[in-house]
């Protein structure tokens, strides 16, 4: 099977290497499509993010749709042809953050596409039989990818808590930016704020349902946000970016009392804070890890909002070509909004 190694920063190369087999509890499938994440654009650039460096070779990729091939030993109600989702995390099912709902935080976790856990860009997986969800017939391989990065926004919502009548100001337009916004007009939110520097993301960020998108490099995001708001600010502010000024960004446009969201990841090992501005105020800062039993919740909601969410797909190629892929959402190039690799 092929298998796209990244193996030094900044380049991949195309290897061999004989499809695992299936072990108990477990399937082989056949990897149809994977999405493109921030964290592998950043493992691709940065050679690691924070304190997580890479271990090359390493295989990326975690966004992935596939088709059950082969069943292993103990293995019921999958079969050879189903299309299905495939869920990145592995747990461990028997520490105290798994067994009290939290297993996003569990102690054994295993996430493909870290360090010493190849992900999805290869055609061939095994992985744990409860990990599928199945894909429903009416999305495709390619929207279908969408369902491991929403339901992390799913999971930020517990902290957003939007309602309607708030006002909320959003960090970032790239792919978890753009389905923020759109869960957040799913969820009725007032007046939605996208700040993103890059032309075409903003012009996505509206069609998401952005009420008002920003582009820092010519004005003050910060100030206009305070201006349109008659300086009391946002109820909550979402960091999807994580990058140059935007969380402290976050903290000067939240009004006192209001929350701070940080779903994106940012590359640093440490990161400055304007902690007085947050402490006199007394927001609320939230962190973001992944997501939590949401899975099933943003399936659905691709299915039945697929048109909303269909456009946040911009790009398709072919696994060989995931050099030039990176390339381009290195330089944010031809318009790009979501990367989808094809592998079958």
């Amino acid at each position: 099977m092929r298998v796209a190694e990244l193996y030094a920063p900044r380049r991949f190369r195309l290897v061999e290497q004989p499809p695992p087999e299936p072990g108990p509890g477990e399937v082989q499938a056949r990897v149809l499509a994977v999405g493109v994440c921030g964290s592998d654009r950043h493992y691709y650039l940065a050679g690691g993010i924070g304190d997580t460096p890479c271990e090359y070779p390493m295989v990326l990729g975690h966004e992935p749709v596939g088709v059950v091939t082969q069943a292993g030993p103990a293995v019921s109600g999958w079969g050879p042809g189903d299309r299905v989702l495939l869920d990145p995390s592995i747990y461990c099912y028997q520490c105290e953050y798994c067994l009290s709902g939290r297993r996003n935080l569990c102690a054994q976790l295993r996430f493909m596409s870290m360090p010493g856990e190849p992900g999805f860009f290869r055609d061939y997986v095994t992985l744990p039989a409860r990990n599928l969800i199945r894909l429903p017939p009416e999305l495709s391989p390619e929207v279908g990818t969408l369902f491991e990065p929403l339901a992390v926004v799913l999971h930020s919502m517990q902290f957003a808590a939007p309602g309607p009548g708030q006002r909320i100001a959003v960090f970032g337009a790239g792919p978890i930016g753009l389905m923020t916004i759109a869960v957040l007009k799913l969820w009725g939110t007032s007046r939605i704020w996208a700040v993103e520097p890059v032309a075409h993301r903003r012009e996505l960020a509206r069609k998401m349902g952005a009420d008002a998108v920003l582009d820092p490099g010519a004005a003050d995001p910060v100030a206009e946000i305070l201006t349109e708001s008659k300086g009391g600010g946002v109820d909550v502010a979402i960091d999807c970016a994580t990058q140059g000024p935007s969380l402290n960004q976050c903290l000067q446009v939240a009004r006192p009392g209001g929350r701070i969201v940080i779903t994106g990841i940012p590359v640093e090992v440490q990161v400055a804070l304007d902690f007085h501005h947050m402490r006199r105020k007394e927001l609320a800062l939230y962190n973001v890890r992944r997501s939590n039993r949401e899975s099933e919740l943003a399936v659905e909601l691709l299915r039945t909002h697929t048109a909303l969410f269909r456009p946040i797909v911009t790009h398709t190629l072919p696994l060989p070509e995931i050099q030039r892929g990176f390339a381009m959402l290195e330089d944010y190039s031809d318009g790009v909004g979501k990367l989808v690799f094809q592998l079958a």
